[in-house]
């Protein structure tokens, strides 16, 4: 196998129980089931969903890759090919194994709410028990989550997992795929009502994540949560006995304080009976329940929580999720808290709740898409929002039908443009934009808040 492969042809055709097609004698340096995004060394697997990945399998050997998982063999002369009964299938299989082969520690994600900036903390947090493997993306899904597994090293002593659902049962099968030594769970909020009925049956979808969870691994549990008591006794029942809780009310993780700083926050925390403080750069309670989430779950996998705390302060929030910046048009520079890459009531809440400790010298607009899969009470849990926009900011923008029904409540002095799509906002913000305004975005992704910020980023490169 050549050096820094992750998989060589014997292996992957035992794993998949697949038929080698074409050239042998190849090894392969990762994974890939889109063509735009393949790396020259990458299996290619052909998914048979919304498109034929068999279409594609001319292309991805163009790109580079070393073979492909296909269903219906090609032209050998194409590349390498291991013919198996379904891709997807096999995809698992070589998941499962990459699993089996790998000693390391794993962590798995789950929640509501802040399930990617929480991998990125653990990311982070875990760094001192070496290179930790993650996607780079929010591979969460049952796609996103057997490829990221798929694609563990060996030897890697540290995976961490995003696991994602909008209906019940969807995390049962991703947790039971990685098997995670320690799992989290970040907070339980209305999202996804439209598919789950109640937020006792989300609670419950996300408390599968435990029945995955391997004989003497850990779960973490919002301690702060209504639901906690619920996530404790679906724990039990799925066997794990080593429970953990964070959170002001936490047991095993307790947030002491947070104080603003010109950088994002001071943190201070007890943690497995350690007292830990450290700096962290984000805004907000929530970002710091999550970072001390993160903090006991690297404890729980066997991370010295100093030195974790110490790597935390490396963090930085991703685009859509917290990240802040200054625009300029012409002598006018404005500053930009980039949340547009989901939203539910709870996280919608805890961004507005930045935005309102901010002082910035100008005004505090917010700009807010529409939250989708809320079920029937979707206009009331838009409409009681209002609240906390209006004491939040000084100008609220709305976009999309839903959004009309928090618009509605607002002041009257407090509500700014209406529009049915987000991007139509942008002329809106630039006709009006003034000197040392703060601009707040957030909205779910279906309502294209993330496509609004990067036409105004845009457009202040253009000037």
């Amino acid at each position: 196998m050549t050096a820094g492969a992750l998989w060589n042809d014997f292996e992957v055709v035992a794993a998949t129980r697949g038929v080698h097609r074409g050239k042998e004698g190849w090894s392969a340096s990762g994974l890939s089931i889109d063509t735009r995004t393949l790396q020259p060394g990458d299996i290619f697997v052909a998914l048979e969903a919304e498109r034929n990945g068999h279409d594609f399998v001319p292309q991805a050997f163009r790109a580079g890759a070393s073979a492909a998982l296909v269903r219906v063999p090609l032209a050998e002369s194409l590349g390498p090919q291991i013919v198996v009964k379904h891709s997807l299938g096999a995809l698992e299989a070589l998941a499962e194994a990459a699993r089996d082969r790998n000693f390391g520690k794993s962590v798995a994600v789950t929640g509501s709410a802040g399930k990617t900036t929480t991998k990125e903390m653990l990311r982070m947090a875990l760094a001192p028990a070496g290179e930790v493997h993650a996607a780079d993306k929010s591979f969460n899904n049952h796609l996103g989550v057997p490829l990221t597994l798929a694609a563990l090293p060996a030897k890697a002593p540290v995976g961490v997992f995003e696991l994602g659902m909008n209906h019940a049962g969807e995390i049962r099968g991703l947790t039971t795929l990685v098997r995670p030594h320690v799992a989290v769970i970040t907070t339980i909020a209305a999202a996804h009502l439209e598919f789950l009925g109640s937020m006792e049956a989300i609670a419950d979808a996300k408390a599968e994540i435990a029945e995955g969870i391997r004989r003497g691994g850990s779960i973490v549990l919002p301690a702060d949560s209504p639901f906690i008591d619920r996530l404790v006794s679906r724990s039990q029942e799925a066997g794990v006995s080593n429970i953990a809780t964070f959170g002001e009310a936490g047991r095993e993780a307790r947030l002491l304080s947070i104080e603003t700083t010109d950088a994002g926050l001071s943190v201070k925390a007890e943690i497995l009976g350690q007292s830990v403080a450290f700096a962290l750069h984000a805004e907000g309670k929530h970002m710091a329940s999550n970072a001390v989430a993160a903090l006991l779950a690297a404890g729980l996998a066997d991370v010295d929580v100093k030195e974790a705390a110490q790597a935390l302060e490396a963090f930085r929030p991703g685009g859509g999720r917290g990240a802040t910046s200054s625009l300029s048009f012409g002598d006018i520079t404005v500053g930009v808290i980039d949340e547009s890459y989901n939203a539910n009531p709870a996280s919608m809440r805890a961004t507005l709740s930045v935005l309102a400790g901010r002082k910035p010298t100008g005004r505090k607009i917010a700009v807010l898409g529409e939250m989708r899969e809320l079920g029937p009470d979707t206009r009331r849990l838009h409409a009681e929002l209002a609240p906390d926009a209006a004491v939040a900011a000084d100008i609220i923008h709305t976009a999309g039908p839903m959004m009309a029904h928090l618009r509605d409540a607002l002041p009257g002095d407090k509500r700014g443009t209406h529009t049915e799509n987000a991007e139509d906002l942008l002329q809106v913000l630039l006709e009006n934009l003034q000197d040392g305004d703060l601009l707040l975005f957030k909205g779910s992704n279906a309502s294209r808040v993330g496509p609004l910020v990067a036409s105004l980023t845009q457009a202040s490169k253009g000037k």
